[in-house]
């Protein structure tokens, strides 16, 4: 009996191991996420139930390695389907002025919205209620619609599976004028296969700085992360950022058609405390220095908390990491999440707020921090590099990694009526219109052909099935 040779070897392995995750997709369409079972796995890949347990020790390391082949089919399939040139008369009317007033049918995919509490779902939730209001009508594509799990190492994000062929029909139905994709996960690369697909214009955002995030869980090159970004906004219109300093660092790593898009906090909620109205700080030494967001490595927290600093530092927000950072300085106060009121009243108590963050690409807390008239500490990172030099609101650090000390007690002596102040030349209305300008929508009267053929389409389909 013949050896097998290496090569034939190592693609056996790849076959079982792709048998596996299959069935791990087949298995979370019809059960829960606590309900998989690695017997039940084994059966359905028709493998020994060791052989599941040698690719994949732990249910962890399972599902990641899901999660990881779910991208690359993604991605394998979108790449497989080469567009065409667009013919010279469509792109004139895509990029030809035109009515930003106009009422139009927006559709936003994302892998971010409620219940998750982050800057993303705040900015997307609120553009989206401000483009209503507007006269627009707005469908939105999120994790809510679809089956998902936990993300491995940040079980507080729900990861959407199964989901192009009804993101495909959420198309069909509302046919839409204008389409954001606004995350990178599973819908939207749905999304954008969708659109790459039938020659749809439509445009991305930028929100997180996901090489950097990666690398700082995993143990992946920042080259590999920016490949995979410029991969996925490649062909979008135009590339939304908050900042010129993330437009300029996007435009140093190949980044092309990136357009502003700015950020608006809500200066009702978030205001100065009244004299009337209770401290709820009272009985920490002061003064108090507040961290609002996630608990979790990337935002970059023990640079805060491990600073010598008097009075006492607050952290507020849940996370991966808050177990870990609660025993490690116990002289901290971790309150857990805050939402609504309860956040606002936690902004105007404090007497700095400190962003250590050096991976996000805005940084809202800050202009909710600023409208409630507590000066901000940060390091000279994209977000707060943008807003604070000259503004009276803040005070940078020297450098990235240094100087956040000074930076603290420097932001105490800033008078709070200016911080204010500063944070009222934000709007959320000026945000959504600065959305709109940006849109690519599908030009008039390809729109209405395009639409009218895919529901003629549809129909015969479904009086001849066998064509389909």
């Amino acid at each position: 009996m013949r050896t097998p040779s290496a090569s034939q070897r190592d693609r056996q392995r790849e076959e079982t191991r792709e048998q596996i995750l299959r069935a791990v997709g087949a298995q979370l369409e019809t059960r829960s996420l606590e309900d998989l079972s690695f017997a039940e796995i084994a059966r359905d890949a028709g493998v020994g139930e060791r052989t599941v347990y040698r690719h994949f020790p732990t249910k962890e390391a399972l599902l990641g390695a899901f999660w990881a082949w779910m991208q690359t089919q993604a991605m394998g399939e979108a790449e497989r389907i080469k567009p065409d040139r667009s013919d010279r008369r469509l792109r004139e009317a895509i990029t030809a002025p035109r009515d930003a007033q106009r009422p139009m049918r927006i559709l936003l995919a994302t892998d971010a919205w409620e219940p998750q509490v982050n800057g993303v779902v705040r900015t997307l939730t609120r553009v989206v209620q401000e483009l209503r209001e507007m006269g627009h009508t707005v469908e939105v594509i999120h994790p809510g619609m679809f089956k998902t799990f936990p993300l491995p190492t940040y079980a507080e994000i729900k990861v959407a599976i199964g989901v192009y062929e009804p993101v495909q029909e959420r198309f069909k139905a509302f046919e839409p004028e204008a389409i954001h994709i606004a995350t990178e996960g599973p819908i939207g690369l749905a999304a954008r296969r969708i659109c790459v697909e039938w020659k749809l214009p439509f445009t991305t955002s930028y929100h997180t700085r996901f090489p950097e995030y990666v690398s700082a869980r995993l143990p992946l090159p920042l080259a590999a992360g920016y490949a995979y970004m410029k991969w996925f906004h490649k062909p979008s219109g135009r590339l939304m950022v908050a900042t010129p300093t993330m437009r300029d660092e996007l435009t140093r790593h190949g980044f092309r058609n990136i357009s502003a898009w700015s950020r608006g906090v809500d200066t009702e909620t978030f205001r100065p405390r009244r004299d009337d109205e209770a401290d709820v700080f009272d009985g920490l030494a002061r003064p108090v220095f507040l961290y609002v967001g996630r608990v979790a490595v990337e935002k970059n927290i023990e640079a805060f908390l491990s600073l010598d600093l008097p009075g006492t530092k607050v952290v507020v927000g849940p996370g991966p990491q808050l177990d870990e950072l609660k025993a490690k300085y116990p002289s901290a106060v971790f309150t857990g999440s805050k939402s609504g009121q309860d956040l606002a009243n936690a902004y105007a108590c404090a007497d700095v707020f400190v962003f250590p963050s050096l991976t996000d690409t805005f940084g809202l807390v800050i202009l909710e921090a600023m409208a409630s008239g507590t000066p901000v500490a940060a390091y000279p990172a994209p977000g707060p590099i943008d807003l604070i030099p000259g503004s009276g609101a803040g005070a940078l650090a020297a450098s990235a990694t240094e100087g956040l000390r000074d930076a603290c007690l420097e932001a105490l002596k800033l008078d709070r009526n200016g911080v204010r102040r500063f944070a009222e030349g934000f709007s959320w209305r000026a945000c959504a219109e600065d959305f709109v300008r940006n849109l690519q929508p599908y030009p008039e009267p390809q729109k209405t052909r395009f639409w009218r053929r895919l529901r003629r389409l549809a129909r015969v389909r479904r009086r001849r099935p066998e064509i389909a």
